[in-house]
């Protein structure tokens, strides 16, 4: 069946739960078993490479930031293929599917082995996270859109939507982390990846039970043939199949997003300066300027899943907790903090005093920088020769944390503002391609940290040389867009910036959730606010 906006029954026909629509609530929870289970296989993903597959932690962290950077890239092929053919629902039902195979497939282990093809089970890990990949491309690009169209766009409801959606984002990644996390290190890899597991058939199950809710959202844009649909979903089989082989060999996926994310790059600012008038022009440097700044941020920042994550567990005088639960710390700060963060932006507009999201930006990069200068000085004040005191791992996360929500909840409105209607899918196409980017070049520096073999006391000399290079290279960063900033935003031209809502890509708000718990939708994207 074809959606036709107009025929569609009003989303609260079915009832409401606390002033909205009972379809909202179908959506929070799949997604937050979703995120379960994601965030909870994400806390354990470095610990199984190094402990049981034996992967050395430069190995582990290329193969950790390949599999991130792959996340980024196949939403831009799951949001195409719902937008044009599938509809949001199949194409978040296909992914549910493929997330649950994958998340089963992680929980067969064989025997501990120097990660090569001496244990043949190794092949079914690879398709495991390949499943991953491809199912988070079709469920993340397209169930927040959904709940956007259970609501007219002029619903004063929907920023509530979108709040109660997203804590449900942030509930299933800290409690997920905190449970998969734990079962996984004290009763074994296949528990802890089972449990993710159950978490992603239960969102499935959730989905499928709920679908009368959805009121007909999320249906294809035009009729569509059972033969097309199947061969819909072959493309994405095929796709599984291609990024089972890419996560082998992660040096590809290192150039295919040097030379396409240069390429596309090389495209924008082409087109900018031959096809559009000044002031478009001046704001597709802008969006570039932030995309760019944006690499940065997310490389310092997804050490959390890596070589942090390493750090933790080697180093941290934990009191015995396992360390991956200190994964759930993020998303408890982001349930505790996006409150006051959004408001303080209002309460700042209201009085004119708003940061740019030039500034915003630089913000973000100075406290991710700062966050691994504080670990740092935290360890060498205890003595390297003992463990860190966890009140450091604590206060990292929390300057990551507040770094985060001063970028993220930017970058997507603000890409669409700036990018001309024609070039919006091009400039979220570049800026997914930038997050990528982040998370390999993150992967990278991880693998940096790697230190087999020279002793306990010298190995996290060498993780801190790293931390106390890219912390301050974080902070140099962030105090030069603090600096251009004002630049930046004349670039905009915010005074001469018209309203093209009717334009927008459809869910840009939506699918600019990061992977990374965290993503708050940004109250302050109204065309009548100046500051972005």
């Amino acid at each position: 069946m074809a959606t036709n906006p107009s025929a569609l029954p009003h989303g609260d026909s079915r009832g409401t739960i606390l002033g909205h629509p009972k379809g909202l609530f179908v959506l929070f929870f799949a997604e937050m078993w979703e995120r379960f289970s994601y965030y909870g296989m994400r806390a354990l993903l470095i610990f199984y490479l190094t402990k049981h597959w034996l992967f050395s932690d430069e190995q582990s962290g290329i193969i950790y930031g390949a599999y991130t950077a792959l996340v980024y890239i196949t939403p831009v092929v799951g949001g195409y293929l719902a937008d044009r053919y599938l509809g949001q629902r199949k194409a978040v039902l296909f992914g549910a599917v493929l997330l649950t195979l994958g998340h089963f497939f992680m929980a067969f282990e064989g025997e501990p082995a120097a990660g090569n093809a001496d244990n043949p089970v190794i092949y079914v890990f690879w398709l495991a996270l390949a499943l991953i990949i491809v199912g988070s491309g079709f469920l993340k690009a397209n169930i927040s859109v959904i709940v956007g169209q259970l609501y007219p766009r002029t619903d004063a409801r929907r920023d509530g939507a979108y709040t109660i959606f997203y804590m449900g984002i942030n509930l299933g990644a800290a409690i997920g982390s905190l449970l998969c996390g734990y079962i996984g290190e004290t009763y074994g890899w296949g528990y802890g990846f089972g449990l993710a597991g159950i978490g992603m058939l239960l969102g499935l199950a959730v989905f499928v039970w709920g679908k009368p809710l959805l009121l007909g959202r999320g249906e294809p844009p035009r009729p569509l043939e059972k033969g097309r649909e199947y061969s819909l979903y072959g493309v994405g089989l095929v796709l599984v199949a291609v990024c089972w082989a890419l996560i082998q060999f992660q040096e590809v996926v290192g150039v295919l997003l040097g030379v396409f994310g240069l390429a596309l790059v090389s495209f924008v600012i082409f087109t900018a300066v031959t096809k559009l008038d000044r002031e478009d022009r001046d704001r597709i440097f802008a969006a570039m300027f932030l995309i760019v700044t944006s690499i940065i941020f997310w490389a310092l920042f997804e050490q959390a899943g890596s070589s942090l994550n390493l750090f933790t567990d080697r180093y941290v005088d934990r009191g015995g907790v396992p360390a991956s639960t200190f994964q759930s710390i993020n998303a408890i700060y982001i349930i505790l903090l996006a409150p006051v963060f959004a408001t303080l932006w209002t309460v700042l507009g209201r009085k004119g005093l708003e940061p740019s999201a030039p500034f915003k930006f630089g913000l973000g990069v100075v406290q991710v920088g700062l966050s691994f200068l504080v670990l740092v000085w935290g360890a060498q004040a205890a003595g390297v020769d003992v463990p860190t005191p966890v009140i450091f791992i604590f206060l990292i996360y929390l300057f990551q944390t507040t770094g985060e929500l001063c970028l993220s909840p930017v970058g997507l409105s603000a890409m669409n503002r700036l990018a001309p209607a024609h070039m919006a899918s091009l400039i979220m196409g570049t800026w997914f391609f930038a997050s990528a980017t982040g998370n390999f070049a993150a992967g990278m520096i991880a693998a940096a940290t790697g230190a087999e073999g020279v002793g306990e006391e010298a190995g996290k000399t060498v993780v801190l040389d790293v931390y106390t290079t890219v912390g301050w290279v974080g902070v140099g960063v962030g105090v030069v867009v603090l600096v251009i900033a004002p630049l930046i935003k004349k670039l905009m031209h915010l005074d001469t910036l018209r309203d093209n809502q009717d334009e927008e890509l459809a869910g840009y708000k939506e699918v600019g959730e990061r992977e990374a718990a965290g993503m708050f939708p940004e109250r302050e994207t109204k065309p009548s606010r100046k500051p972005i």
